[in-house]
């Protein structure tokens, strides 16, 4: 199994990473949705390098040239609702020519001194990931109950050759659990590993609930009967 953890070395991500956990930044979500794509372009590239590539000839105006390039068809790209929506479409900027996947796969407390965590999968629409490279993007891997959740229900539509999947920040218990859902030539990627996660499972030092920082805070009522 290998873990990449971009935070271990020195980019132009780092930067985007300073600016998503400033709280002064998180007032402006269309600044934090832009930066969160920018992380997934970021990552995607550092991730094309490692996929199958094959020599095409192209036809230019004045000749003809061999370009090594990446079959994209052969790669389904999948995230998990509803924080991972502008990190997939980052990913989707480099690899357009994808199949896509999506999950609703949710955790929720369940008691109500907000300490145990359970995981909820509602919805999964995706192409078959047989014998394909399958990139799971999600941005925060805390519990890695629904990422672990995703990775299951995925699976089920077809076991694909090689697994990524690609976080924004990580908590060591969660890698734990993720790994246990893995085959062991799969690759967690990773812009921070942070310290770990508090009482209520959120990641420390993190940057709080990527969705409702895109997105605008969930109803209460949702809330209410997630925690019954």
């Amino acid at each position: 199994m290998q873990i990449v953890n971009f935070a271990e070395q020195n980019s132009v991500m780092n930067h985007f990473m300073a600016e998503l956990r400033d709280k002064k930044y998180q007032q402006n979500r269309l600044l934090f949705r832009n930066n969160i794509r920018r992380i997934g372009r970021l990552m995607a590239y550092e991730l094309s390098k490692t996929l199958d590539y094959q020599p095409k000839t192209v036809t230019s105006p004045l000749g003809q040239t061999t370009i090594p390039l990446t079959k994209q068809s052969d790669i389904v790209l999948a995230t998990v609702l509803r924080a991972g929506l502008p990190f997939h479409e980052g990913f989707l900027d480099m690899f357009d020519n994808a199949d896509n996947g999506f999950v609703s796969a949710f955790r929720m407390y369940i008691n109500r001194e907000h300490t145990e965590v359970g995981i909820h999968t509602e919805y999964i629409a995706t192409q078959s990931s047989k014998n394909k490279t399958l990139i799971i993007v999600d941005p925060m891997l805390a519990t890695g109950g629904s990422l672990a959740a995703a990775i299951e229900s995925l699976v089920q539509a077809g076991r694909p050759k090689k697994i990524h999947i690609c976080c924004i920040i990580a908590a060591p218990e969660g890698i734990e659990v993720v790994k246990e859902a893995l085959p062991e030539d799969s690759t967690i990627w990773c812009a921070s590993i942070d310290q770990g996660m508090n009482e209520n499972k959120y990641i420390v030092p993190g940057f709080g609930d990527c969705g409702d920082l895109c997105y605008g805070e969930k109803l209460q009522s949702f809330r209410k009967v997630a925690e019954k």
